[in-house]
């Protein structure tokens, strides 16, 4: 069997990539499983939350597919607790079509979200994007930046205040890294969309505000009275000025 990798975007081949699909309908599972395989990706199954919890922490998945409906608890929660450990991509799949149930997915940590029914062709485009998505590592990073009493080690995707470490989701170290990449500048939705997710992701723009929300929460940071990320009205977003 070919193993999928996650492609890079200067063309090199990196690594294996596991796929751990966390799902009761088992038909859908299997057909989730076969497309993923033909494309040669490597693929777990489970069937409740518990168990997807258990393998997630267990086999580290680098991109884990999480329906909301699950024996157990729900998606939500499983979200929830697979973030205390891992920093895998999450595609949230779901039969809610409400914009507050999107809103939750995101903020337990997902980074992006499906509404059933879906067309495979739909799910392997989701997927194919978000792994194709550039990442700032900082490896041209000498020292880390400091933002206020924050120390953003970018090679090392650390927050430190004091002797405190931040733990971040790869999305939300990446929008702050973004953001301190162009610190003076405001930068669009769009930009960041582009920047963090791919050009060629699709989906609604409001990701990129659940997750700025989500990341202020983690700095402890006041969207009034802003002092890590500040929202540019009719724009988007910029670090704060001190």
């Amino acid at each position: 069997m070919k193993i999928g990798l996650a492609v890079r975007e200067d063309g090199v081949v990196p690594e294996p990539v596991l796929v751990l699909i966390v799902d009761d309908e088992r038909p859908l599972v299997g057909v989730i499983a076969t497309h993923l395989e033909r494309e040669g990706f490597v693929v777990l199954e489970a069937y409740d939350a518990p168990s997807g919890v258990e393998a997630a922490e267990r086999d580290r998945p680098d991109l884990v597919i999480l329906d909301i409906d699950l024996p157990g608890f729900d998606g939500i929660e499983a979200c929830r607790q697979i973030r205390e450990f891992s920093n895998a991509y999450v595609v949230m799949l779901t039969a809610r079509d409400e914009e507050s149930d999107k809103v939750e997915a995101l903020t337990a940590g997902a980074d992006d979200y499906v509404v059933k029914p879906f067309s495979a062709r739909e799910l392997m485009a989701r997927i194919q994007a978000m792994l194709r998505r550039p990442r700032t590592d900082g490896r041209d990073v000498v020292a880390p930046v400091w933002l206020r009493d924050l120390r953003v080690d970018l090679a090392g995707r650390l927050v430190h205040r004091g002797s405190d470490d931040i733990t971040l989701t790869r999305t939300e170290f990446d929008l702050l890294a973004t953001l301190l990449s162009r610190r003076g500048s405001a930068l669009t939705r769009r930009q960041l969309l582009d920047a963090v997710w791919g050009a060629e992701w699709f989906g609604d723009p409001q990701v990129v505000d659940v997750h700025v929300g989500h990341l202020r929460r983690k700095l402890g940071d006041d969207a009034v009275h802003p002092r890590y990320v500040r929202t540019v009205r009719g724009v988007g977003y910029a670090i704060a000025r001190p």
